[in-house]
């Protein structure tokens, strides 16, 4: 139990339906959907796309989106890859007779179609009750009438003046500067996209003006995307992927997300005493920087477009695992592992729902970087996400850019599992810091006994780019500590990722939780 003397928050109780998101109002039209009748899948599309216009910065109609689905009355977990290829003209060698060694985040190589929207119609029309007019009534309703700037939003929006290009600077800013926090913003453009997508479904986005607005959009740009890349775009069913850990098995989403990496992770930590280390200790946050390396380095030589990931079942093979973690010094930080891990970036939203049958809905959607690719179109203002950035242009790789391939993925749902029951969905928003936030709210629940806000609530520490990045609640003496490891430590200089979860207890009791990194809150009734 917590210290009730010290800010913090509970875990959210209830027994009829929960969510668990990054903005109130999202979460409150969610509960409000199940209220009326709608389900899980209903209430989790409400709300996802509703945070297109809480948090702009993070996720829009423009991106893609995975999705776990555990169905009402059953065990099993279905997964859903929402996420866009790249137009059939990119080229990997064409870029690289430019000069080009990578494709930048805000160039115009970046823009991948749209995929969630696709995703979205098909999770409605197979597992949905009330339909997406039902569910798009209220991100209609506040595109229009528009949404106060939240205050982590507001922290989040600088980025945009000089990442935001073209017609999108008028959509997302005011004046050429930020939004505040208070101000209000709108896209009544989206809104009439979202009436569309209400009463025609994919269609009213991937074909028609919508479309053409988009292809336009991005040919003035100097794009290869066609109406044709639109017309084709299609999610996919697909199996997830898991691994055992104390007792329980973590369910991920497959390649083209990188949630493979967070089993991988997990599975290299099993091999070392967690539960006798100090939660918050630099040993402890050494072993978890180590895996990291490890697994990353796994994950940028393997993790690709689905048709091209080969290697896989040896990226989870506990055998793999016992070899890395074989490598790890206790006392000691190895040498760095060459990675290609992108900056960390915090924008993506998450949202769980799970409903009085007890479906449970774990969905991750996002624009990649703040405001995607800065690009927007120009009659309706949908941004464009840069997950084309996620290639690689190295010839040969698994993640080679090319034409109509997905690119390698940051985002990623999850569900933990227990005696073949779905226990709990949940997920951990922040680009590149994803598995390692996984695997850290994972061993903060299991290994060390958290509830499920003070697992998401503890200081975090991430391992990028040849530094160990700590959160500000680790103290000075951890720092010095892991120093004299041979780690270069800094101080991150934004908070780590979000996350959010619901427990299905046996007593039949929700628990909910949400991050204080952002604006969210878990809402139960």
């Amino acid at each position: 139990m917590r210290d009730f003397q010290f800010p913090g928050r509970s875990p959210v109780l209830a027994t009829e339906g929960m969510c668990a998101t990054s903005h109130p109002l999202a979460a409150q039209a969610a509960i409000r959907i199940l209220q009326d009748g709608g389900n899980a899948v209903d209430a989790a599309i409400a709300g996802a796309v509703l945070l297109g216009f809480a948090e702009p910065q993070s996720c829009g109609i423009g991106g893609d989106c995975f999705v776990l689905l555990k169905p009402a009355g059953d065990d099993r977990i279905v997964a859903l890859n929402g996420s866009g290829r790249a137009p059939a003209g990119l080229s990997a060698a064409a870029l690289r007779d430019r000069g080009l060694a990578a494709i930048g985040t805000e160039s115009i190589e970046s823009v991948t179609v749209p995929g969630a929207v696709d995703a979205l119609c098909r999770l409605s029309e197979d597992w949905g009750r009330v339909g997406m007019a039902a569910s798009l009534a209220p991100a209609i309703h506040y595109a229009e009438a528009g949404v106060p700037v939240a205050p982590r939003v507001a922290f989040d929006w600088p980025e945009a003046e000089t990442r935001l290009s073209g017609a999108a600077r008028g959509f997302y800013l005011d004046q050429g500067k930020a939004l505040c926090v208070g101000q209000v913003f709108r896209s009544p453009g989206q809104a009439e996209v979202l009436r569309r997508i209400a009463s025609e479904g994919r269609a009213g986005f991937y074909s028609g003006e919508v479309a053409e607005d988009m292809v336009a959009s991005l040919k003035a740009a100097g794009g290869s995307h066609t109406l044709e890349d639109f017309a084709a775009t299609a999610c996919a069913y697909t199996d997830p992927v898991s691994g055992s850990y104390r007792d329980h098995d973590l369910v991920e989403h497959p390649p083209n997300g990188q949630g493979a990496t967070a089993i991988l992770m997990l599975n290299i930590l099993s091999h070392f005493d967690l539960p006798s280390l100090d939660p918050l200790g630099a040993a402890r946050a050494h072993l978890e920087a180590e895996a990291t390396r490890l697994a990353y380095d796994a994950r940028d030589r393997f993790i690709a477009d689905p048709d091209h990931t080969s290697r896989l079942g040896h990226m989870l093979a506990p055998e793999t695992a016992a070899g890395l973690a074989a490598l790890i010094d206790p006392s000691r930080a190895m040498d760095r592992v060459t990675e290609r891990t992108e900056a960390v970036h915090r924008d993506t939203v998450y949202i769980t729902v799970v409903d009085r049958d007890r479906m449970a809905v774990s969905l991750i959607y996002s624009t990649y970087w703040g405001f995607g690719s800065g690009i927007a179109s120009d009659r309706f203002g949908i941004l464009f996400q840069n997950r084309g950035a996620g290639f690689t242009l190295t010839p040969g790789h698994p993640n080679e850019a090319g034409g109509g391939k997905r690119p390698m993925h940051t985002i990623i749902p999850a569900m933990l599992c227990q005696g073949g029951r779905v226990r709990m969905p949940f997920g951990v928003m922040g680009g590149a810091y994803q598995p390692t936030g996984h695997a850290r709210f994972v061993t903060n629940h299991l290994d060390y006994g958290m509830n499920l806000q003070a697992a998401l609530d503890a200081p975090r520490a991430f391992a990028v780019d040849g530094s160990l990045k700590l959160e500000r609640g680790y103290s000075p003496s951890v720092a010095a500590e892991l120093e004299a490891m041979g780690h270069r430590v800094i101080e991150a200089d934004e908070p780590l990722g979000g996350g959010q979860a619901i427990r299905i207890e046996d007593s039949g009791v929700l628990t909910g939780a949400s991050d204080p990194r952002k604006d969210g809150c878990a809402l139960g009734y």
